[in-house]
């Protein structure tokens, strides 16, 4: 029982009766332009409300690569947290607002369809599908609150039901008269800004007309009290469920397919009632254009579309028109936003009959992600520990996958000694030696078509989920089994047909391993020299000689007790670890010794954690001292004894407290790293 009230308390809550009552408030027409005398914006056209939904997340400003960007935090998805978030596309997204924001101010995008252009699976349904729950979510809140209004006291007058709802859930001061508007709006934007200013533009729609001329010749011209008595305004909420302000229109067989579909159809049962399939009331103004007037409609695969479809959209866009069977042109105010693929884009561009089309479309491109961190932020949505909770996904999987995926999509260097795998890594923020930020803006540049072509993030996603099904590593799957399950999908890729391209992918492949061969040695090694203790006592050890060295002074043993030449082969041995050439070793050292002098005039003290340079050769040097000791190539030939496992399992734990393995992949990693070393074993025997 006490369950059952806690539920009833959870859904009160999000139903109370003051946010119900606000959200379903009526009244009449003169109490509406009480609200729009408050609060113009609740006269805002469809352009408007987008740009301003958006905007009412929020922004923050970054800089990369010396230019400055601006993220929507709406594009993060926080209403479904991050369920559709959209990511690395900054640069394209800032087009997209601004369309929105050109169009709010009436510059001319306005009267433009929005196309949204890309390769399969980069995100142009999800930014429709996110724009469209945005606006069902702002028609909520106060600040994105519209009205439309209702027929009432129709039955004595009209001999018809007695209440009708608008059916295109117009704007209400659309009901004042073309010959009084003009005056009307001077006065409701007395004052106001250029960006405050209410417009008020269109006539109502046919039924809502024929309705008000009725009621109209029965007043004598009594406008005043039409609307007095026979207007309910009432409070808008926008639904693509309940089909009233968002409509989604979706290319079906050629056979199949109706204009009725966009402008609405004739009501076979109400033309009995009304006498004339001419009279406006015996028509449903049901079509996708009509239902999503004051909001938005999606064109699925937009360039998919019959033609006589297409040429519906030139009058919807650039006259804010559409023309119902039997009926005058209709008014609408609505974001149209279509999206398609290359292939289908090309052909509207050959297509000399549809140039009409062409030049009333605003194409923004939507490609793949470039950017490493960005693109493995979409598989770590779907894969992590919540949603994959029976299966332990291995260090390094997600983002060795996401590098393969990223490589397919950039275009080879043109520079000769620039590698595709250090290109990604100057994309993805990451320092190479000769590499300014001017030279990585030079290297996108260059590449045209970037993002354009490659792997989509659909095929990651799905051969990362049959290796999670398979489950091929027993509770944990590592980077192998997925770049494996990723090689093996190749063969039978339904959008890579041409042999050369399978190819290409193949060595891209084979380079990602390569890297990840690196990065687990590189973590095994960290592993086996994390005694932070040894790593302490060998700086120490390093900064007394380079501080002699750069002195010119001697070093007292302290084991013999007698002063001696600094220990140039110590130094050396950790200098080589991180390629200082001999050359370059003085300066090395005295920028050593100039930083930690720096430090003591501060009054602070010198910590090797702080050089991420010297860190990692301390580290490699220890590693090369303790490998021995430890005889991880013991692994190998699984014989392996008493004291060296008590050793290899410290390794083992390391790689699990600090590096994010489990019990199986650290095994995995450690045998896998161990056959590294074997082979470089037998290398230098047989030499």
């Amino acid at each position: 029982m006490q369950q059952t009230h806690k539920i009833y308390d959870i859904v009160r809550d999000a139903y109370s009766p003051t946010n119900y009552n606000e959200l379903n408030w009526s009244g009449g027409f003169a109490e509406y332009l009480e609200l729009v005398e408050k609060n113009p914006k609740i006269c805002r056209t469809a352009f408007q409300r987008v740009h301003d939904m958006i905007m009412h997340f929020g922004t923050y400003d970054y800089v990369e690569h010396k230019k400055k960007l601006v993220h929507y935090k709406f594009f993060d998805d926080p209403l479904n947290n991050g369920k559709d978030a959209v990511f690395g596309l900054d640069v394209h997204l800032v087009k997209l607002v601004n369309f929105f924001k050109a169009a709010s101010l009436r510059y001319g995008p306005e009267k433009r369809v929005l196309l949204l252009h890309g390769p399969v699976g980069s995100a142009k349904s999800t930014i429709a599908r996110l724009l469209k729950k945005g606006l069902e979510w702002y028609s909520y809140q106060a600040d994105g609150a519209l009205y439309t209004y209702d027929w009432i006291n129709l039955k004595d007058r009209l001999n018809m039901e007695d209440t009708m709802a608008c059916p295109m859930h117009e704007e209400p001061l659309r009901l004042i008269p073309e010959e009084a508007r003009a005056k009307v709006l001077s006065y409701l934007n007395k004052g106001k800004s250029f960006d405050q200013k209410i417009y008020v533009e269109g006539n109502i729609d046919p039924a809502c007309r024929f309705i008000f001329n009725e009621l109209m010749k029965q007043y004598g011209g009594d406008w005043e009290r039409v609307v007095k008595n026979h207007i309910r305004v009432r409070r808008l909420l926008l639904s693509e469920k309940d089909r009233v302000g968002i409509g989604t229109f979706q290319p079906k067989d050629e056979k199949n397919q109706d204009s009725t579909e966009l402008t609405g159809d004739l009501n076979y049962r109400k033309i009995a009632e009304y006498g004339s399939d001419s009279d406006p009331r015996a028509f449903n103004f049901d079509g996708e254009f009509n239902i999503a007037n004051r909001g938005m409609v999606e064109f699925v695969e937009m360039l998919k579309l019959d033609v006589a479809f297409l040429y519906d959209l030139l009058g919807a866009s650039q006259e804010h028109r559409i023309k119902p069977k039997k009926f005058a042109q209709t008014d609408i105010d609505e974001v149209i936003v279509g999206h398609t693929n290359e292939p289908e884009y090309r052909k509207l561009q050959n297509n000399e009959f549809m140039e009409a089309l062409r030049d009333r479309t605003v194409k923004i491109d939507v490609p793949y992600i470039t950017k490493l961190k960005e693109e493995t932020k979409i598989y770590r949505k779907d894969f992590n520990p919540e949603s994959v909770p029976h299966i332990h996904i291995a260090p390094h999987t997600i983002e060795t996958a996401a590098m393969w995926a990223v490589m397919t999509r950039l275009e080879e260097p043109k520079k000769a000694n620039l590698t595709m795998m250090q290109k990604l890594k100057l994309y993805d923020g990451k320092t190479l030696p000769g590499y300014t930020e001017d030279n990585i803006k030079e290297l996108r540049k260059e590449a045209m078509r970037e993002g354009l072509d490659g792997i989509s993030p659909r095929y990651i996603q799905d051969k990362i989920s049959n290796a999670l099904v398979d489950d091929r590593g027993n509770g944990c799957i590592n980077p192998f089994i997925v770049l494996n399950e990723l090689e093996g999908g190749l063969k039978n890729h339904s959008l890579i047909r041409d042999e050369e391209t399978k190819k290409r992918y193949r060595e891209l492949l084979a380079n990602v391993k390569q890297e990840y061969e690196d990065i687990v040695k590189n973590e095994v090694q960290r592993a086996i020299s994390a005694d932070e203790e040894a790593i302490a006592k060998l700086c120490g050890n390093y900064i007394d000689n380079v501080k002699a060295y750069t002195q010119k002074e001697r070093v007292r043993n302290k084991y013999t007790g007698q002063s001696e030449e600094p220990d140039e082969r110590l130094m050396r041995s950790i200098e080589e670890k991180i390629d200082i050439p001999e050359s370059r070793k003085d300066d090395f050292r005295r920028e050593i010794m100039n930083y930690i002098g720096a430090l003591a005039l501060e009054g602070k003290t010198f910590d090797y954690k702080t050089n991420e340079r010297l860190h990692k050769a301390l580290e490699l040097k220890l590693f090369e001292d303790q490998k021995d000791t430890i005889k991880l190539t013991s692994l190998v030939s699984n014989v392996v004894d008493k004291e060296t496992q008590a050793k290899i399992d410290v390794v083992k734990n390391r790689l699990i407290k600090n590096y994010g393995y489990c019990d199986i992949c650290s095994n995995d990693a450690l045998h896998f790293v161990a056959s590294i070393f074997a082979r470089g074993d037998v290398k230098r025997s047989s030499n």
